[in-house]
């Protein structure tokens, strides 16, 4: 009989599967919730309890994030350049720092996997602005609350073809 395998007993790269697998799962099922939603209460409706739930699990990646890397408040934008390289959507998603100095960086998503299986269906862009400006701004300031955040870009916005949305972050003093 073949032994039962626990996480303890993977190596480096089925760890990264599996870690892979579990973003997936986790967005999946964030879709889906949206979806039930949006069928039953509408789109306006199903955005705005998003967003809400956004607020709140935004601020629990962070401090997540943070501990785990011993990331201290306060740390700035290397501490948020950081961070955003551990967020469950790094895992799945095409996402880049295109420019950055000490006082500001400017973060893109190149390719997302929502809005990629929305193209795949044929639909339009998803329009996530409203939830993107709580979810990256409630990230932001759980780094550092110095840190203002300025969306250059989000569906329902046109955005290039290489980029689905595009922030930019600011250490205010």
């Amino acid at each position: 009989m073949k032994k039962i395998k626990e996480i303890k007993d993977l190596a480096k790269e089925e760890l990264l599967d599996l870690l892979k697998d579990a973003s997936k799962n986790w967005l999946a099922h964030d879709g889906l919730w949206f979806q039930a939603v949006e069928k039953e209460l509408g789109m306006e409706t199903a955005i705005e309890l998003d967003r809400r739930a956004w607020e709140k699990f935004t601020v629990i990646e962070a401090r997540r994030i943070m501990k785990r890397l011993d990331i201290k408040p306060g740390g700035g934008i290397p501490a948020l350049i950081q961070a955003l390289k551990f967020r469950l959507y790094a895992n799945i998603n095409v996402q880049e720092i295109t420019e950055q100095s000490p006082t500001h960086c400017i973060f893109n998503m190149n390719k997302c996997r929502v809005q990629d299986a929305r193209k795949r269906r044929g639909l339009p862009d998803f329009p996530c602005k409203p939830v993107g400006i709580v979810e990256y701004s409630g990230f932001a300031q759980t780094i550092d609350p110095r840190i203002e955040t300025e969306c250059l870009y989000c569906p329902p916005d046109t955005h290039p073809p290489d980029i689905m949305c595009s922030w930019k972050f600011t250490l205010k003093s």
